[in-house]
């Protein structure tokens, strides 16, 4: 081969490094101004999503019932889907933040008023006696306490606000997501088909499959776990409103999180249960205790009843993706974490399967 040949050899490669070059990095300019303008509203998308797998088969009963017509059912699930969540939550955030405010104001002013400790609360295990005598010195003068634990109580506000603030910001974000998850399911065909490309581009024959196994992960976790939480923190959060509890919002929240990390919700309402004896009736206190105990144990006939043949995923997985998903974007990070969380778990279960099968042929 002659010099001039080589020469015009190493000009063509070259030619074509730096186009393949920039080709790459315009395509990675694209692609990364692409995530930038979509990185606010990408939460919101994948809660829609998750929603969306959720709620199909709801989606299909409905539409057939509705003679075929899928925009009206898509409506329908939208109304219901407000009217049943976001219209008690927006009320539980109002009963928190007005809760919030009254206790800070009230404690500055010293104008809140603290009812007589009754002596049972002198029986309560290991924090009886403290919990009596500190009763006792707020209902005698409460600004007295208040100027003790001043910078304590201004940071319990300051998180209390902040807890409710975030609450709110979150059911606007839900609802946002459930209106674009009934337009994904209003136009589920197109949106199975083209993720049914990707993956198949993505991962070849295992693509398919990865689908089936991601439908099924969402919606196992979706209505077993987060579902049945939903219900309990709302069922918790009523009763508490019923109640006349304080904060009844940020303890509903507190439910919330512990029946998704399949913790009994009695934790929260029994302690809440007890303070309602020491400053009501025996009659409603008693009734708020077996309503705490059913909520409590209501998971028992609900979990069979919406799981059903769901995936076998460790409640810890569950529970780190709720916590890290909350800790990461707050109130709605809180299921789409343990969401997510569960989902990447059971393809690498998956994946490992399916390694080990290869193996042993």
């Amino acid at each position: 081969m002659s010099e001039s040949t080589q020469t015009t050899s190493s000009q063509i490669f070259n030619q074509r490094v730096i186009d393949i070059a920039i080709k790459l990095g315009a395509i990675a300019i694209i692609l990364a101004w692409c995530f930038e303008i979509l990185r606010p509203f990408i939460l919101i998308i994948v809660w829609a999503a998750i929603l969306a797998v959720a709620l199909k088969p709801l989606h299909n009963k409905l539409t057939k019932l509705l003679r075929g017509s899928s925009k009206a059912a898509s409506t329908l699930i939208a109304l219901i889907g407000i009217a049943i969540l976001a219209i008690p939550a927006a009320h539980l955030t109002s009963s928190a933040i007005d809760s919030a405010q009254h206790f800070y104001s009230g404690m500055e002013q010293g104008t809140i008023k603290i009812p007589v400790p009754n002596e049972s609360v002198k029986e309560w295990p290991i924090i009886g006696e403290k919990s009596y005598s500190f009763w006792q010195a707020a209902y005698q003068d409460i600004q007295k306490v208040a100027s003790q634990y001043a910078s304590q109580i201004k940071n319990l506000s300051g998180a209390l606000l902040s807890a409710a603030a975030g609450l709110g910001v979150g059911i606007l974000q839900f609802i946002v997501s459930l209106i674009i998850a009934v337009v994904f399911m209003a136009k589920s065909q197109a949106c199975h088909t083209g993720t049914q490309r990707f993956m198949t581009r993505l991962m070849g024959a295992n693509g398919v499959r990865t689908i089936s196994t991601t439908v099924a992960t969402i919606r196992s976790v979706a209505t077993g776990v987060l579902g049945v939480a939903v219900i309990q923190s709302l069922l918790s959060g009523v009763g508490l409103l019923i109640a006349d509890i304080p904060a009844a919002g940020i303890w509903a929240i507190a439910v919330l999180i512990l029946a998704i990390a399949q913790l009994p919700p009695i934790i929260i309402l029994g302690p809440i249960a007890a303070y309602y004896f020491s400053v009501a009736d025996t009659t409603p206190a008693v009734v708020f205790l077996v309503f705490s105990i059913i909520v409590s144990s209501s998971d028992a006939f609900l979990k069979p009843l919406f799981l059903g043949r769901g995936m076998d995923i460790p409640m810890l997985v569950i529970l780190l993706g709720a916590i890290g998903g909350m800790l990461l974007s707050g109130i709605i990070g809180l299921f789409v974490g343990a969401v997510v969380l569960a989902l990447g778990y059971q393809l690498m279960m998956d994946w490992l399967a399916q390694t080990d099968n290869s193996q042993s042929e």
